[in-house]
């Protein structure tokens, strides 16, 4: 049987137009994956913007990429978090830098108590820092983005309005905080703050030291009745979003840039995340009855003194590893003084 040439040319522009219809399902690129550890519940403001966070980067690589959040510390724990992306474990991960104590000795600076007032400038702080000292205790990941939550005060079972009331009381802490709690007079109790909640409710400790966020994220505002708004010796507490360096390094240029584009918007949004849940909590814990206890400034001075020696201690441990800590000190403080203006 004869077939014409005006047939056989249908049949191609057919043909054609089939493979075009079928290239998605048979020819797209396999989108590249990323695993992305995240301590914090999934319900907590900071797993939410992790999942925009990856949403976000599949938006702009048209699907390229795909980034899946475990939540919780189901991938790694809070404190093997860091060591897991290194190692390849996971290929993003988010935690506290105070979990590995020692890990980061210069960035430690951002914790000390330096007497924030809100989440965004300590999270503009520590990445202004990080852009400044570039410190070689990171170079085994490829830093994202880092933050730091709302003023670190203390939240308790019984009311402390004055340092004689605080003295010996057993207090929940973790990395430099620990220090703080112990130079107002209270005795640190070193934990995470996933073991906090049953701690506290326990007697194991009297109360904590945290953001007021933690008041509704971890459910905090169940186990204190009362929050001390000391915010002369407020500290904070630096988190990271890191990626392991051999995947980094094997993504595409165009991919790069446009994840280090959406890291710097992340860093604003983080920012304001914290100081919305801050007030998130302390409206919750209002209702459940916790009291909130403002210091005379009176008061507020005497125990932004009792901190000072905490500053000092840093400057010591950082000179005596041979780390710019005192310039890193003096610059924290005069950048925190513009963003408090």
């Amino acid at each position: 049987m004869r077939v014409s040439k005006w047939a056989i040319c249908v049949f191609c522009v057919m043909l054609v137009a089939f493979a075009f219809s079928t290239l998605p399902v048979f020819g797209q690129a396999k989108p590249i994956e990323l695993t992305y550890s995240n301590f914090f519940p999934a319900p907590h403001k900071n797993a939410v913007l992790s999942v925009e966070w990856g949403k976000e980067i599949e938006k702009r690589t048209n699907g390229r990429v795909k980034v899946t959040v475990f939540p919780g510390g189901t991938l790694t724990p809070a404190a093997q978090c860091y060591d897991g992306v290194v190692k390849g474990l996971s290929d993003v991960g988010l935690s506290v830098l105070g979990y590995t104590r020692g890990r980061f000795p210069l960035t430690e600076v951002i914790d000390l108590p330096l007497g924030y007032r809100k989440g965004l400038e300590a999270t503009k702080l520590i990445n202004i820092y990080y852009s400044k000292f570039k410190p070689k205790e990171f170079d085994d990941v490829k830093v994202m983005y880092l933050h730091a939550h709302g003023p670190g005060i203390l939240n308790t079972k019984t009311a402390v309005s004055k340092l004689e009331e605080l003295k010996g009381m057993k207090i929940a802490c973790h990395g430099l905080s620990a220090k703080i709690v112990g130079a107002l007079g209270a005795v640190p109790v070193a934990m995470p703050m996933p073991e906090r909640y049953d701690a506290i409710q326990k007697g194991v400790a009297e109360g904590g030291v945290f953001p007021l966020e933690a008041l509704k994220g971890w459910k905090l505002g169940e186990v204190v009745k009362f929050t001390t708004l000391n915010y002369g010796s407020a500290y904070t507490t630096g988190f990271f979003v890191v990626m392991n360096k051999e995947k980094w390094a094997s993504l595409p240029a165009d991919i790069q840039k446009i994840i280090e584009e959406i890291n710097v918007e992340w860093i604003v949004k983080t920012g304001n995340g914290w100081d919305e849940i801050d007030k998130e909590g302390a409206d919750v814990a209002t209702a459940q009855g916790v009291k909130m206890i403002s210091l005379s400034q009176q008061e507020d001075e005497r125990w932004h003194k009792l901190v000072q020696p905490v500053l000092d201690d840093y400057v010591k441990a950082t000179k005596e590893r041979n780390l710019p800590g005192e310039e890193a000190l003096k610059f924290c403080q005069e950048e925190l003084k513009k963003l408090q203006k």
